[in-house]
C-alpha cells in the first residue's frame, strides 16, 4: 500500500493514521520464502512535530513454520512495534551514505508501507524457529521425536 505524504511533509503537526492489511495472497508475492496463515496487519500513525515526521506502527503477524529441531509444523504470532524517521530525500542529494541508516527516504513524498512493514518484520524474526523454547528435538539414531519421550537408543 502506497500511502501519499506530501500534506504530512509540509505542514507540521499534520499527521496521518494507518489501518491496513495485505492479504496472504499478496504476502505470497511478495515473501514466497515465508508462510503466512494470516493477513499481515499494520496500524500506526505519521506525523510531523516541528517538521520531523516520525512513522510509529505495529505489526502483526500469523506465520506458519517447521520446527528447526523436530520437524513439527506449527503456527506462531509476531506483533512488534516500530518507529521509523522519514525524510523526503537526504540533503545532499546521494540515496543512501553513511549514517543516514536510521531514516527512511519517501520519494516524491510516498511511502510502500507494506514493504517497510514486511522488511522489520524479517528483520525481528529470530535465526532459529523452534515450536517451543525447551524442544529436545529428534534422537539422532531412530529419529523419533524426542518431546514425546525417550527413544531407548544408547
Amino acid at each position: 500500500m502506497l500511502l501519499q505524504l506530501k500534506r504530512v511533509f509540509e505542514e507540521p503537526g499534520q499527521s496521518a493514521e494507518i489501518d491496513t492489511s495485505l492479504s496472504v495472497a499478496e504476502l505470497e508475492e511478495q515473501r514466497p520464502y515465508e508462510t503466512f496463515a494470516a493477513p499481515l496487519t499494520i496500524k500506526g500513525a505519521v506525523r510531523n512535530r516541528a517538521g520531523v515526521v516520525t512513522l510509529s506502527m505495529t505489526v502483526s503477524a500469523v506465520m506458519e513454520h517447521t520446527c528447526d529441531r523436530c520437524l513439527k509444523a506449527f503456527e506462531r504470532e509476531y506483533v512488534h512495534d516500530f518507529t521509523h524517521t522519514l525524510v523526503k530525500a537526504f540533503a545532499n542529494g546521494e540515496d543512501e551514505e553513511e549514517g543516514y541508516e536510521d531514516y527512511v527516504v519517501c520519494p516524491d513524498n510516498t511511502l510502500e508501507i507494506g514493504e517497510l512493514a514486511l522488511t522489520d518484520l524479517s528483520l525481528e524474526m529470530p535465526s532459529k524457529i523452534l515450536c517451543k523454547e525447551d524442544c529436545k528435538g529428534l534422537c539422532p539414531k531412530c529419529g523419533k521425536d524426542l518431546n514425546e519421550g525417550g527413544c531407548g537408543c544408547e
